[in-house]
């Protein structure tokens, strides 16, 4: 099991003992639309598997600083009430700034942007705003790991 998981159930619990819960899964279709219009808006970009996983369990997550964006809003199936970071509406709003354009965004905190370097082929996370390097990840999974536990810390 990815350690994003066990950081997500430590979460879970936190949310629960405050009264809230997290975000409902998407669904299947929910994830080909957004493919869809990712690839309509974005490029030729496909998904990591591990972050679909991640969206078929939460759909984003807004915990303490830490933003991992979701699925935009008008591409799901039914209404929701809490307010979703979209992936896709996120990364249109990054790319206002060229030089981010070598980037996919897949999460921020008050401090980092987490993100894919189409250039180097390499998950990153960024200082906010000056762009530098903070660390280098080898996956999704590990990068998505090392944001959860930063926050839980």
């Amino acid at each position: 099991m990815a350690q994003w998981k066990d950081s997500l159930i430590e979460i879970e619990k936190i949310e629960v003992k405050y009264g809230s819960t997290l975000r409902n899964p998407v669904s299947d279709t929910e994830i080909v639309k957004m493919n869809h219009d990712i690839h309509q808006k974005l490029g030729n970009f496909i998904l990591p598997e591990s972050y679909i996983e991640f969206l078929k369990k939460i759909n984003g997550l807004d915990f303490n600083g830490l933003v991992i964006y979701g699925v935009d809003k008008v591409l799901l199936d039914r209404e929701v009430e809490e307010d979703i970071h979209g992936f896709i509406e996120t990364n249109e709003l990054w790319y206002e700034n060229e030089w981010q354009k070598q980037y996919i965004f897949f999460g921020d905190s008050d401090t980092a942007w987490y993100c894919y370097d189409q250039k180097e082929s390499v998950y990153v996370e960024l200082d906010k705003p000056s762009g530098t390097l903070i660390q280098s990840f080898e996956s999704f999974d590990s990068m998505l790991s090392d944001a959860l536990e930063t926050i839980l810390l």
